[in-house]
């Protein structure tokens, strides 16, 4: 099979954005970063996880196009974003990035919506993408311009210790061998069969489908090695967002697949005690740590209900629940 870095056809291939444009973060890094949906819409900011990308989100972006205006953003040095500036790979620097996402996507909304509608936002992390929520709780652009949240199938510590990938008894030796594999930065190759299988054990649910298979293989694959390392050896090994949570004190939800191995339900669960103000948990069963591609419609479900429940009025006006686009009933 080719090293394309998405689905370029069908239901997993990520739609042409309104708009692209480059955000510059704190640390002078460039992220590349895309609009899709209606212009006078809600706004929403989408924030993919560890070697995923802008493409990760494209079934979600569907369902929520026709509603919604809806940014996604490469997270440094995946997708078309480059290389990791000075700040490197860091909380802070996660969390630096989506504060300068956050502003530009606000600034300008505010250009086509009242000022009301335009000033906040409701947004989703996925795995990396939750932990960089969490990470910038305490900026002044979370607290007063983040109406919202939803983390889906990530975690605040202890990702090493608890993740079931090597199929060992939790221990030491689990913990080492897992930190060696997630930190390896061997070269994944060709999306092949066999490779689609690993992925599927270590990352999905045991029904998913071929196509949702390829779909994340091609993405992940993509990922530069030494991005891919450098991300699960400085950030993912250490973790530890715990002390951090009690600032993220606006409403948030929390999704969890049943057989993630990744980030298992017990991330969720105590997320779900820990967060000042969790809106709820839900538990998707047989699904894995791919939420967004497993169970898209779920996932853009979850967002639409925190902007009704959430923005302002005015953000939301005449704007229909996400739905399922015609055609697209196998992405339920």
């Amino acid at each position: 099979m080719s090293r394309r870095s998405h689905a370029t056809s069908g239901p997993y291939a990520p739609p042409a954005p309104r708009r692209e444009l480059t955000v510059t973060s704190a640390d002078g890094s460039r992220l590349h970063v895309e609009e899709h949906g209606r212009e006078d819409g809600p706004t929403v900011v989408l924030v993919h996880g560890w070697t995923c990308s802008t493409a990760f989100w494209g079934p979600v972006i569907r369902h929520l196009a026709d509603g919604h205006r809806v940014f996604v953003y490469d997270q440094r040095g995946h997708g078309r974003s480059p290389a990791a500036g000075p700040g490197g790979y860091s909380t802070d620097a996660l969390a630096d990035d989506l504060c300068a996402v956050l502003d530009t996507a606000l600034d300008t909304a505010s250009d086509t919506t009242s000022n009301t509608a335009g000033s906040r936002a409701v947004v989703a992390g996925h795995s990396m993408g939750g932990m960089t929520v969490m990470a910038a709780a305490g900026r002044p652009q979370v607290r007063e311009r983040v109406a919202a949240a939803l983390l889906c199938n990530t975690g605040s510590s202890r990702l090493l210790y608890e993740s079931t990938v090597a199929p060992l008894r939790a221990g030491k030796l689990r913990y080492r061998v897992q930190k060696a594999v997630l930190g390896s930065s061997l070269p994944l190759g060709p999306v092949t069969p066999l490779g689609m299988r690993v992925l599927r054990y270590a990352t999905m649910g045991p029904a998913a489908t071929r196509e949702q298979m390829e779909a994340c293989a091609r993405i992940v694959h993509a990922c530069p090695r030494a991005v891919r390392a450098a991300w699960a050896r400085k950030v993912l090994a250490v973790l530890d967002l715990d002390a951090g949570l009690t600032d993220l004190d606006l409403p948030v939800g929390v999704i969890a697949g049943e057989k993630d191995r990744l980030t298992p339900p017990v991330h969720a669960r105590r997320l779900a005690e820990a967060l000042p103000n969790c809106t709820g948990l839900t538990e998707l069963p047989g699904l894995g740590h791919m939420t967004p591609i497993e169970a898209p419609r779920t996932v853009a479900d979850a967002v639409a209900a925190l902007v009704r429940d959430h923005l302002p009025r005015a953000a939301r006006q005449n704007v229909p629940p996400a739905g399922v686009p015609a055609g697209k009933e196998m992405m339920q």
